[in-house]
């Protein structure tokens, strides 16, 4: 059972984590993806608790770029390929060790970092072997507020949200 206090890093997939995982191809080269505000709120309040957020993806992409811009996220590693290595240096980087950290991913290149982390969770839609060794599966598809369910699940069994839901609640 993952000790979710220790968390102090969200790591992710872009494709089919923070999208459903379809890549538009525009005529002139550019490309287009869908981006759910559920989870972008989410990240905001994540990093509203002071903890940090980095995405590793297996492709660099202007629109994954802009989203990370939009998001003050500081953490972003594109064309990562072989992402456990580059997510090992990160976190000695930033002094952490594997209980620190969550993952989030869909397909077998995130597979090692899931095993690898104090928490590793699939997206509903990743493929089995994903879902498999995760210590979560979402109950909500990548691209549809998986990202959220995963900031939530964390912040709850934590005590963190409360304190986050007085800025919309108050004292109501």
């Amino acid at each position: 059972m993952a000790n979710l206090s220790a968390i102090k890093l969200l790591a992710m997939d872009v494709d089919g984590v923070l999208t459903d995982g379809t890549i538009v191809v525009n005529a002139d080269g550019t490309e287009t993806k869908l981006f759910n505000v559920l989870d972008g709120h989410g990240i905001r309040l994540w990093q509203r608790t002071g903890l940090k957020v980095a995405l590793l993806s297996g492709r660099a992409s202007g629109p994954t770029k802009h989203r990370a811009e939009q998001l003050q996220i500081e953490y972003v590693f594109e064309d990562c390929h072989y992402k456990l290595p580059v997510f090992e240096e990160f976190l000695d980087r930033l002094g952490l060790s594997p209980e620190n950290a969550a993952y989030i991913g869909d397909d077998l290149p995130d597979l090692p970092v899931i095993r690898y982390v104090g928490f590793g969770v699939a997206v509903a839609n990743a493929v089995d072997e994903v879902k498999e060794y995760a210590d979560y599966v979402t109950s909500r598809p990548g691209g549809s507020g998986a990202v959220r369910e995963v900031i939530e699940h964390i912040l709850k069994e934590t005590g963190k949200w409360p304190e986050l839901m007085e800025r919309y609640v108050g004292d109501a």
